[in-house]
């Protein structure tokens, strides 16, 4: 079996900020430490963190006033940022950076008269801080065919902006779509989506090139990882979508002569790592590297977290 490993794969600047803040706050303050909503979409990194004595809550009301409370990599609406402050919480926030700039594009759109088209998935937690920011100046958009339906203000400019972990074809599909029933319609000077979902995606097209199957290391709630599946699946090739090695039968690998493995922006690389060593005990493999770019961006720890041992 020939097995082509995408570069890159797994953990982004993002994610790896998001994991970093939790694990200095469990050193500085000790366990507890409580995450509203889970840190990011992955099964591992979820049961490590809580293992280690974090807790993760979907309602920040549940959460014993005075704590130290992390807000997680997807962000949070206003609403729940000032029941936190109410609460007197402790909070150190571990929003991706390219989140907070999607919610700075709607706060400024909305305050300077725009009506704006959000596409994204409803209910994924990004998605409703993002709507928090300008709730009565946000239309979410799920796909082309929800833009037929949809009724917008006909007195506002329209302006559009995006979940960070959409697909990059279809989110472009549905871009042209808008242009061209709103021709003035206002895009942000750079794309919302993050170039993390982009580089991964762009990999998953290249495995699709040369491989039968595409195996994508990610949990089911982890949307960039279901992207990733998405986008092999429209070039052609079959794509599973597993947690570990345990969600994968040998009978799912039989007659596999070419063999693509990437990983969601959340995934571990000792996941991906555990598979290969699993399917070279079944197998005769010889493994290439298929990489499209470097990633260099690191999201440091800012100024006010790394000084919050001191309060």
């Amino acid at each position: 079996m020939h097995i082509y490993s995408a570069q890159p794969r797994g953990f982004c600047a993002g994610v790896d900020r998001a994991i970093s803040i939790v694990n200095f706050a469990l050193e500085k303050f000790q366990a507890p430490v409580y995450v509203r909503h889970e840190i990011v979409h992955n099964y591992h990194v979820v049961k490590e963190l809580k293992d280690k004595g974090t807790i993760f809550v979907d309602d920040i009301e549940s959460i014993p006033e005075g704590s130290v409370t992390i807000f997680s990599a997807h962000g949070v609406s206003p609403d729940i940022r000032e029941k936190a402050i109410k609460r007197n919480l402790r909070i150190i926030d571990a929003t991706c950076p390219l989140v907070t700039k999607v919610h700075s594009e709607a706060k400024r759109y909305a305050k300077d008269g725009y009506h704006i088209i959000l596409l994204g998935h409803r209910k994924h937690v990004e998605v409703e801080g993002t709507m928090g920011e300008a709730p009565n100046s946000i239309t979410l958009i799920e796909t082309v065919e929800d833009l037929d339906n949809v009724q917008l203000p006909k007195d506002k400019p329209i302006a559009v902006l995006t979940q960070t972990t959409l697909a990059v074809d279809e989110t472009q599909t549905m871009i042209e779509a808008i242009k061209k029933r709103f021709p003035s319609v206002v895009q942000p000077r750079a794309k919302d989506i993050c170039f993390a979902t982009t580089n991964r995606q762009k990999a998953v097209k290249e495995l699709a090139k040369v491989c039968d199957l595409i195996l994508v290391v990610g949990s089911a709630n982890s949307s960039n990882s279901n992207r990733l599946a998405e986008v092999a699946r429209s070039h052609g090739v079959k794509s599973l979508l597993i947690d570990d090695v345990s969600n994968l039968t040998i009978s799912e690998l039989e007659d596999v002569e070419n063999l693509g493995i990437t990983a969601g922006a959340s995934a571990p690389e000792f996941v991906v790592q555990n598979l290969l060593t699993w399917i070279r005990q079944h197998y005769e493999t010889d493994v290439h590297t298929l990489d499209v770019g470097s990633e260099e961006a690191n999201f440091t720890l800012t100024k006010d977290i790394r000084e919050m041992d001191s309060l």
